[in-house]
């Protein structure tokens, strides 16, 4: 089993499940000239975020960490008319080009690209008394991954789907003495996660062509 294969299953699921569309090629092809990091969630993982969110008829959905924007546009082309997507992004390049993705895909009026610090800007959405969440995608740096849990968690009600992505880290995420502070975000999210008795959690594996990772997908249940 090797990447080769897993991105040749990737591209066949894509080829059959996953039709080619203008708005999301040109925004990862306008992430990649902007030379971002080549992290985006990939076009068969953005279809199942879409339809996670179409499955609980989400209205409102957060997401902390936009990049170029690539998971935002299927995300917010899950809601109805009426709803809103809230996005966070720290790094100002990686919001210019987000925002562009989000225009061209005729998203703009339904989505708010709020840059800055998540842990900053997370208290500043709090305290506005907006509703509630109904789906949270968490895919941003990994060391505050416990603190972003807890922040989903508070702004969420019974139902709210959250999601983070890359919790398995090349497997490295059973490493208990690991020095990395991405490893270590994400164990001590589990730990959280474990003794939390308000939502039900699992995660899964994964690999393709961003090679082996996973994500967790929690819901709210209290």
């Amino acid at each position: 089993m090797t990447k080769e294969l897993w991105t040749a299953v990737d591209e066949y699921i894509n080829d059959q499940l996953v039709p080619s569309d203008p708005a999301l090629d040109a925004a990862l092809a306008a992430c990649a000239e902007a030379e971002l990091p080549e992290i985006s969630v990939t076009p068969s993982q953005g279809k199942l975020l879409h339809l996670l969110a179409r499955l609980i008829a989400a209205r409102n959905i957060l997401e902390i960490g936009t990049l170029g924007g690539y998971s935002t546009i299927w995300l917010a082309r899950a809601l109805p008319a009426d709803g809103r997507l809230i996005t966070m992004e720290f790094d100002p390049k990686h919001a210019e080009v987000a925002s562009a993705n989000i225009a061209n895909a005729g998203l703009a009026e339904m989505v708010e690209l709020r840059e800055g610090k998540a842990l900053e800007l997370l208290p500043e959405l709090a305290a506005e008394g907006l509703e509630t969440f109904d789906l949270i995608f968490i895919d941003a740096d990994k060391c505050n991954n416990l603190q972003y849990f807890d922040w989903a968690l508070r702004l969420s009600h019974k139902g709210t789907l959250i999601i983070v992505d890359n919790v398995v880290r090349d497997g490295a995420v059973i490493e208990a003495e690991s020095t990395n502070a991405d490893i270590q975000g994400v164990r001590s999210m589990f730990k959280r996660i474990a003794a939390e008795p308000r939502v039900l959690c699992t995660a899964q594996q994964t690999v393709g062509s961003k090679g082996y990772d996973g994500f967790a997908i929690a819901l709210v249940i209290g």
